[in-house]
């Protein structure tokens, strides 16, 4: 799930200890948020202004309806920090690994919730320093 610095940051969504993920107004990001289970893990992603990974949350609340269009196509999903990256993975280091060349996140930059599979999962932690898996629900 990504957001702009300026919009949303890593610090604001610890400091608040979590947050509904709102503004998405793309079909196929609101189609990726429904897929979300609650417990479900996701990656927080910084975009525009030095883009990186930057931590892990989780799915606190799955896919409900907006509460300000409430009969419209998107929805909101309810994430809490669960931690940061040892180290926050540029999207430089994303793109210039030839094993992720095939992540959506290098496919459709401009998509806001992607999915990603276990085997990116698991490069884009050991590329932040961290060894442990994911956790599903």
């Amino acid at each position: 799930m990504k957001t702009e610095p300026d919009d949303y940051s890593w610090d604001q969504l610890v400091a608040d200890k979590g947050t509904n993920w709102s503004g998405v107004r793309n079909h196929q990001a609101a189609a990726n948020m429904k897929a979300m289970k609650k417990g479900d893990h996701v990656f927080f992603y910084r975009s525009v202004k030095d883009p990186a990974v930057m931590g892990i949350m989780k799915v606190a609340r799955e896919a409900y309806p907006n509460p300000k269009e409430p009969d419209g196509p998107f929805v909101w999903v309810d994430v809490a920090p669960v931690e940061p990256l040892p180290e926050p993975v540029p999207l430089a280091a994303i793109k210039a690994d030839t094993r992720l060349h095939d992540l959506a996140l290098v496919r459709q930059s401009r998509l806001s919730v992607m999915p990603v599979g276990e085997l990116h999962w698991q490069l884009i932690c050991a590329l932040g320093g961290k060894k442990t898996g994911r956790k599903k629900a």
